[in-house]
């Protein structure tokens, strides 16, 4: 089985998944074909939907001698008229709604591999979500020894074993673990249809993330079942990769028509909210005044175009870095889908490994939700556990955010004459959505490249009190100083200025004019941001032995005034990415570092195949990659070396730490320079 990973934002992403009958992009939206009665053909699907892959059951099929004679013979891509991948399911659905099928567990996996399916799945048990957990765990323990033993009969056919276990999340990770010791091709969860029709998403959310984090990273996973676009973005977000969609014809039966949004049924709309097709031919009435039988066509077809439209609206929002955004738009459209959001507050520490350490766009706040995202936790974790103060800026003068960036240009009068009273005991940091922002951290990601309010929320102004309370407890000052901004941030400090004793300021002079008594020694501010800012992205201690006063020099940006090069004995030491406020490594700078930092820190570790090839400048692939720092994020500057602990090269990491060893193809490391 091939699957690479192209693209990402969060747990999404974007793959290439290889089959017998070509690739196919994920994530990916599969039409499920009922091979007796077709609403939708599969010429039309091809045509006017572009339908990539499809699924059909295999099941039915089975039953049919008339289709299990042709199936066997010529194919069930021939049956069908339908040359691309093709996924097949087992009858397991069949046996939830009817309580049993005449067919032996293996012999329908063979049955699957002998009509040339390109994805069979095992006959899993599913039940309601709600049965007893001794009856989920008996179940769970027939499917894994029919896993165990479907994994033999598969032949060249990829084959997916489904994760069950009910409501049960320890049943569910249970179920997880086990099927991923058996290595195989797709991991479904299963099950899942009752928590999504009786629109229980917070389940949904603990289910899909439970059972995530303890399967293969490098493995897609098939969210069964779930064939409303409204949940598409929700679902991609957590790392699924792959969605079956009978909904399309089950809702047009009912004359219901889908949207991102929710659901309408025909008898209660004036007007049809939608471009597609179909809505732009028809009105309402037109559809009404149809026979039965066109009606459901036509509103099928709806369905679909809104669904594939959904697909490519979030592939575009991982492209951009947006899909957080993306999802926290859906998710205001029902209260449940909100409630599910908020329980990603839960498995943020796991967002946070995968999520890219930079994005294309900038970071979006539209709610207080939008704190419990990945990027804010990734900055408060390591202000906490990687940033100091300057050791001589004993008074702290916080600045609250007014919504003007960079706050350094906004508040340049005042900084300016901070620094010709040469008041260098005075450390000057922001107040924003983000907490404390030292003035050093100021451009780093996601702090500049953002676009957040000054009118906060309750949640929020909680959120900044409690920011503000851990950098001061791990940051001692003399003094702190907080100039009031006349906005809601007045409102954190003010939660917090008794306990931590904060001397609020209706306006500076006064500030000034204390503090301008104390004799002040020099600070070199901008050595002070390079070492920080190396500390914040490589780890504590990396500033201090990458830049040493009086041994580095620096060269500032023409167009912004920025420094963009830092030197070190008259050679590039590195860069500072002007879009990310990161540095970019160079081999002079990754030998300082592999000096400091025992390894694996920082590294990834290529066999000797690869050598000579990433010492040409080569990208580093996956299977290629023997070891790894499993702290890796997407994006992160990375030292390649190989197993002797030498340099070959550094580049910009693709995968995640815990993805680098899962992985066996496609690019793990973007070489920038070699040896």
């Amino acid at each position: 089985m091939s699957f690479e990973l192209k693209d990402r934002d969060a747990l999404g992403r974007i793959g290439i998944l290889e089959t017998k009958h070509g690739k196919v992009e994920t994530p990916v939206l599969m039409p499920v074909i009922n091979p007796k009665i077709q609403t939708i053909t599969i010429k039309k699907l091809v045509e006017n939907f572009k339908a990539k892959m499809l699924i059909t059951n295999s099941y039915i099929i089975y039953k049919d001698p008339k289709l299990r004679e042709t199936a066997l013979n010529k194919g069930v891509h021939r049956l069908l008229e339908f040359n691309g991948p093709l996924m097949t399911d087992s009858g397991s659905f069949q046996l939830y709604m009817y309580g049993d099928v005449q067919v032996d567990p293996i012999e329908i996996v063979m049955f699957q591999r002998d009509i040339g399916s390109d994805i069979g799945v095992i006959l899993d048990i599913f039940r309601e979500p709600d049965v007893p957990r001794e009856q989920v765990k008996a179940d769970i323990e027939e499917t894994l020894r029919r896993a165990k033993l479907s994994i033999k009969e598969k032949g060249d056919m990829l084959l997916a074993v489904t994760v069950q276990g009910g409501k049960y999340l320890e049943l569910r990770e249970w179920c997880a673990k086990e099927m991923a010791k058996l290595d195989a091709d797709i991991y479904p969860i299963g099950g899942v249809v009752p928590l999504m029709e009786n629109y229980r998403f917070r389940e949904l959310v603990e289910v899909i993330m439970t059972v995530k984090q303890h399967l293969p990273p490098s493995k897609p996973i098939h969210l069964f079942g779930c064939g409303h676009p409204m949940l598409f973005a929700l679902a991609v977000l957590l790392g699924c990769d792959m969605f079956d969609s009978a909904s399309y014809s089950k809702y047009a039966m009912d004359n219901r028509l889908m949207f991102p949004t929710g659901t309408h049924h025909l008898d209660n709309l004036e007007y049809l909210p939608c471009s597609c097709p179909i809505c732009t031919k028809y009105d309402v009435s037109d559809l009404r005044e149809m026979s039965k039988e066109e009606r459901i066509e036509k509103l099928a077809e709806h369905n679909l175009y809104v669904s594939f439209e959904e697909i490519r609206r979030i592939k575009q929002a991982i492209r951009e870095g947006n899909l957080w955004e993306l999802v926290e738009m859906r998710i205001r459209n029902h209260p449940n889908l909100l409630d599910a959001y908020r329980t990603l507050k839960k498995y943020v520490d796991i967002f946070e490994r995968y999520d890219p350490i930079f994005k294309r766009s900038a970071f979006f706040y539209t709610g207080s939700e939008s704190l419990n995202r990945s990027e804010p936790y990734r900055y408060t974790k390591r202000l906490i556990e990687r940033y100091t103060r300057p050791q001589q800026a004993s008074i702290l003068l916080l600045l609250p955010d007014k919504g003007a960036k960079p706050y350094t240009k906004y508040y340049g009068n005042l900084l300016r004459k901070i620094s010709e009273k040469k008041l260098t005991h005075i450390h000057v940091a922001f107040l924003t959505v983000f907490g404390v922002v030292p003035i050093e951290l100021e451009e780093i990601y996601p702090i500049q490249q953002s676009v957040t309010p000054t009118i906060l929320d309750k949640d929020t102004i909680s959120y900044v009190k409690t920011c503000v309370e851990e950098y001061i407890a791990k940051n001692i000052y003399d003094q702190v100083f907080y100039l009031k901004g006349e906005n809601d941030f007045d409102l954190a400090i003010k939660k917090c200025s008794d306990k931590l004793k904060i001397n609020i300021l209706d306006d500076i002079s006064s500030l000034l004019e204390s503090v301008s008594k104390f004799s002040s020694s020099g600070r070199n501010e901008v050595l002070e941001k390079l070492q920080r800012v190396a500390d914040y992205q490589f780890g504590k201690g990396a500033g201090k032995i990458l830049f040493k006063e009086g041994e580095i020099s620096w060269k500032r940006s023409k167009e912004t005034g920025k420094i963009r090069y830092i030197y070190r004995d008259n050679q590039l030491l590195l860069s500072l990415i002007p879009s990310s406020g990161l540095f970019t490594l160079t081999i002079k700078a990754a030998k300082i570092l592999l000096e400091h930092f025992k390894t694996p820190r920082l590294r990834v570790i290529v066999n000797e195949d690869a050598e000579p090839f990433i010492k040409r400048g080569r990208s580093v692939f996956s299977k290629f990659v023997v070891d790894n720092d499993p702290e890796i994020r997407p994006g992160d500057e990375v030292i390649i070396v190989n197993k002797k602990d030498e340099i070959l090269a550094v580049g910009r990491a693709v995968l995640a730490g815990v993805e680098l060893l899962s992985f066996r193809r496609g690019v793990a490391v973007k070489t920038r320079k070699s040896v």
